[in-house]
């Protein structure tokens, strides 16, 4: 579980839940509940006895894992262990109307954190339930359904490829937890991926954090990079100079997250900005090679920053991020 872990521009993608799933033994049940607890991940009790979740509770129930499920036969005593342990409770029900009754109950007791189960069926009714319960929630502002969802797509599909198929539809239309049959990085590397897509808002670039960063172990004789904030090109570039294996000093300049053209356009990225940064930033403790080497999609900054910079040497680099290895090994290496 620990090892799966995948960085994608700047972020760590992960799973972050383990379901226990009781198989009659309520001691085994609440030893593999704390192991799950002890690897970091937030834990999903599923059990259908009172006598099970008591004895996982009383191993991490201050780690509030999420019980699963109240129904309609056993919702009194699922209720009464939420609100004992403060933990959040899963309502399961077949149909939408009878799972909003459920967290209705569950809400005039005075539990807030409730998850809805719709139970599984076939991917075609899976995906009506959720967009419906979705529906319900937003638009008409019906507060019963106003949960996250929860769906098991490996005890829905046959065979791991329609569990991915179904885990992803889970993922677009709607649902908040998706619990899947086993962790593998082939399925589960693309899933991750998918939620990042769709839950990132465009209208806000990734970036990375303006300042100074060193690559391959640069000294004082290594020549220094400059480029954008935008995290994709700084993931790029940051990439060909490792690959380069020439020690050097990459400088990140607040652009908004525009990428290099885009921010020159906009001004961002220019000799009236870079000057004073270069100055700023403390590169200039760092090295006492005066060469900096700014994007070739920006040669034209180059006469502005070598007024702004009159100590300094403005080289031009490549316009590519796949030629800078060999930019830097025929000229500093």
């Amino acid at each position: 579980f620990g090892d799966l872990r995948y960085e994608r521009v700047g972020l760590i993608l992960k799973p972050e839940v383990l379901c226990v799933k009781d198989e009659g033994d309520s001691s085994k049940f609440a030893a593999i509940a704390k192991k799950a607890s002890e690897a970091g991940a937030a834990v999903i009790l599923k059990s259908d006895s009172v006598d099970s979740f008591k004895a996982a509770l009383a191993e991490i129930g201050a780690n509030r894992p999420l019980l699963h499920a109240a129904t309609s036969e056993n919702i009194d005593d699922m209720s009464a262990l939420a609100k004992e342990h403060n933990c959040p409770i899963a309502v399961k029900a077949d149909k939408v109307g009878d799972l909003a009754r459920l967290s209705a109950k569950l809400t005039a007791e005075g539990i807030k954190d409730i998850v809805l189960d719709p139970g599984n069926k076939p991917l075609n009714e899976m995906l009506r339930d959720n967009v419906m319960i979705r529906r319900l929630a937003l638009e008409k502002l019906y507060r019963p359904l106003g949960f996250p969802t929860i769906a098991f797509p490996g005890e829905i599909a046959d065979n791991p490829v329609d569990e991915n198929i179904i885990a992803g539809t889970c993922i677009a239309k709607y649902v908040g937890i998706a619990l899947l049959s086993d962790l593998k990085g082939e399925v589960l590397f693309p899933l991750l991926l998918q939620r990042l897509n769709i839950f990132t808002d465009p209208q806000r670039p990734m970036t990375t954090e303006q300042g100074v960063y060193p690559i391959n172990n640069p000294d004082e004789n290594a020549p220094v990079l400059i480029t954008s904030n935008f995290s994709l090109t700084y993931f790029i570039v940051s990439g060909e100079v490792e690959a380069s294996r020439v020690p050097a000093w990459l400088l990140i300049l607040n652009t908004d997250g525009l990428s290099v053209l885009t921010a020159w356009a906009a001004g961002k990225f220019v000799g009236d900005l870079i000057g004073p940064f270069v100055k700023k930033c403390g590169i200039e403790d760092k090295t006492k090679k005066r060469d900096i080497i700014i994007p070739g999609a920006a040669a034209i900054i180059s006469g502005d920053l070598e007024e702004e910079l009159p100590d300094w040497k403005v080289q031009i680099g490549p316009r590519e991020g796949a030629h800078i290895p060999a930019y830097l090994r025929q000229n500093y290496a």
